[in-house]
C-alpha cells in the first residue's frame, strides 16, 4: 500500500475532474483508452479502477491480473503507445483497487482510433484543430528513441538485462520478456516481426554504441580551472544504466576530500555533494537529445568547479526561467525505464534536488546555461570553504551545552570565521524567521557561548 487509507478514501470521493477519473473493474477497454488519451494530451492525471463511478466507493477486485492486462491493452491501443508507470494495487479498507498514473509532460500528441482527445473538466473531448496544432508544436515530431533502426533485431538485445529489469518490477517469471518490452515501448512489430527501438538498444543493447555512437559520457579531470593538456580522461560506454554507474565511480575516484565543520564535528566530505552530481548525470542521460549526433555528454571536473554538458538544449516548452517547475520529457521511454530502476524520478528532472542538496551543504546554487544547443550545469567546488583539519578548533567544549541544530551551525560558522552577523546567520538558515534567529543568538549570549559586539546594524557576534 503506497498511500494512507484515509488519503485514498478522500481522493476517491472527490468529484471527477480533468486529472482524476474512476471506473468499475469491468470498464470497457475503449473507455479506458479514451480517458488515458485525454489525460496524456493535457495535464496527466490518475485513474482508479475497481471503484463505483458515481459514489467513489471501492468495490474490490475479482480478477487483478485480468484488469492489469486490460490496462496494458488500453495503453497499447493509444497511438503512439502510452508508456506509463506500472499500475499500483492499493488497499482501501478490505478492498483492493488499481491506480493508473498518467504523468504530465509526455512527449507526443496521442490519438485513439484517429481521435486526438483532451480532458475538459469531467469530460474527454476532441481537441480543436487550433489546440491540436499547438500541442504538436509543443511536443515536437516523432521522437528518436521510439524509432527502429534498420537491420536491428532482437539478437541485438541482452535478455539477461531484460530479465533483471523484470525482476526489479517484481513481475512473475512467466511474464514474457518480449511482452514487457513491448508494453514499455521498446519493441515495435514491423512486417509481423518484433524489432527493437533505439530506446531498447540504449537500455538493454549488447553494443549500444553500434547503433548510437555518440551515446557516451566523456569524463575528464583537469588540473586547473580551464581545459588543458594535463588531465585524466575516460570515455564511458555501455548501456545507459552502466554508464551512470561508471560515471559515478569516476567522480568518486577523482574528486578531492575537504575538511568541513558539520555542527560540532570535524568531518571530511567530497568537494562536490555526490548526490547532486548523481542527479545531474541521471538528468543528462535521461533527457539529452540522442538525435543530435556527433557529440556526447561531457563531465568536466576542474580545480574550482564541476560541469555537466548535455547535447540538445532544453526540451519542448522548458526554458531557463521555468526549468525547475516545467515538466516535459524528451525521452519518455528512457526516463520511465530508468525510473523503474530507481535512477530518476519520473515526474521531474531532479534539478530541484540538486538545488536543495547544494543549499544543505552551504554551497552556491548550481548555474544553469543554454549555449549553442547544449544545456550546461555548473557546480561550485567546496574547496573555498575548506580548511586544514589541524586548524579547526576543538569544539568539544560546547558538547555539554544544550544547543539546537541552528545554533550548532552558528558555532560551526564561527569556527572558521571571525564574526557572525545576523545577515550571515539568516543565509545559513534561509527558511527560519528573523525573530527565531534573534532568539537563538540571544540564548547563546545568555549561555556565555557568544559575545555580542557593536550596536544596531553594526551588531555582530564572536565566540567567547
Amino acid at each position: 500500500m503506497y498511500s494512507p487509507d484515509s488519503e485514498l478514501r478522500s481522493l476517491l470521493v472527490q468529484g471527477i475532474s480533468a486529472t482524476l477519473h474512476r471506473f468499475p473493474e469491468h470498464v470497457p477497454v475503449s473507455e479506458l483508452a479514451t480517458v488515458l488519451t485525454g489525460m496524456a494530451n493535457s495535464e496527466g492525471g490518475r485513474v482508479f479502477l475497481g471503484v463505483h463511478p458515481q459514489s467513489g466507493t471501492p468495490e474490490g477486485l475479482r480478477d487483478v491480473q485480468g484488469l492489469l492486462d486490460r490496462i496494458f491493452q488500453a495503453a497499447l491501443l493509444v497511438s503512439p503507445p502510452l508508456v506509463l508507470p506500472m499500475p499500483r494495487i492499493e488497499v482501501v479498507g478490505d478492498a483492493e483497487i488499481v491506480q493508473v498514473t498518467v504523468p504530465p509532460g509526455l512527449p507526443h500528441a496521442y490519438h485513439y482510433e484517429g481521435r486526438y482527445l483532451t480532458r475538459r473538466g469531467t469530460r474527454t473531448d476532441p481537441l480543436t484543430p487550433q489546440r491540436l496544432r499547438a500541442l504538436m508544436m509543443e511536443r515536437g515530431a516523432i521522437q528518436f528513441e521510439a524509432q527502429t533502426p534498420e537491420n536491428a533485431t532482437l539478437d541485438a538485445l541482452d535478455f539477461e538485462l531484460v530479465a533483471a529489469y523484470r525482476e526489479t518490477l517484481a513481475l512473475p517469471p512467466e511474464d514474457s520478456l518480449e511482452g514487457l518490452l513491448s508494453r514499455r515501448g521498446c519493441l515495435h512489430s514491423i512486417d509481423g516481426q518484433l524489432r527493437p527501438t533505439y530506446a531498447a538498444l540504449l537500455l538493454f543493447g549488447r553494443h549500444p554504441q553500434q547503433w548510437v555512437p555518440s551515446a557516451t559520457i566523456l569524463a575528464a579531470r583537469f588540473s586547473g580551472a580551464a581545459v588543458s593538456d594535463q588531465f585524466v580522461k575516460q570515455e564511458i560506454r555501455g548501456t545507459l544504466p552502466q554508464q551512470l554507474n561508471r560515471a559515478e565511480n569516476f567522480v568518486r575516484d577523482q574528486v578531492r576530500s575537504v575538511a568541513r565543520l558539520v555542527g560540532m564535528q570535524r568531518t571530511e566530505t567530497p568537494e562536490y555533494p555526490l548526490e547532486a552530481v548523481r542527479e545531474l548525470l541521471v538528468n543528462a542521460v535521461a533527457h539529452r537529445d540522442y538525435n543530435q549526433q556527433g557529440d556526447s555528454i561531457h563531465l568536466h571536473i576542474f580545480a574550482d568547479r564541476l560541469e555537466v554538458h548535455s547535447p540538445g538544449g532544453l526540451p519542448g516548452p522548458v526554458n531557463l526561467a521555468n526549468l525547475l517547475e516545467a515538466r516535459f520529457s524528451r525521452n519518455a521511454i528512457i526516463a520511465q525505464v530508468l525510473s523503474d530502476w530507481g535512477y530518476v524520478e519520473r515526474l521531474g528532472y531532479g534539478l530541484n534536488r540538486v538545488v536543495a542538496v547544494m543549499r544543505q551543504n552551504h554551497l552556491p546554487e548550481p548555474q544553469f546555461e543554454e549555449i549553442g544547443g547544449t544545456f550546461r550545469v555548473r557546480l561550485a567546488s567546496a574547496t573555498d570553504g575548506a580548511m586544514d583539519i589541524s586548524s579547526v578548533p576543538d569544539m568539544t567544549r560546547y558538547a555539554e551545552i544544550e544547543l539546537n541544530l541552528r545554533q550548532e551551525q552558528a558555532i560551526g560558522y564561527l569556527a572558521s570565521h571571525k564574526r557572525l552577523a545576523s545577515s550571515a546567520y539568516q543565509e545559513l538558515c534561509p527558511d527560519v524567521s528573523p525573530e527565531t534567529l534573534r532568539r537563538d543568538l540571544a540564548d547563546l549570549v545568555d549561555k556565555r557561548v557568544l559575545l555580542k559586539m557593536g550596536t544596531k546594524r553594526g551588531t555582530y557576534y564572536i565566540l567567547k
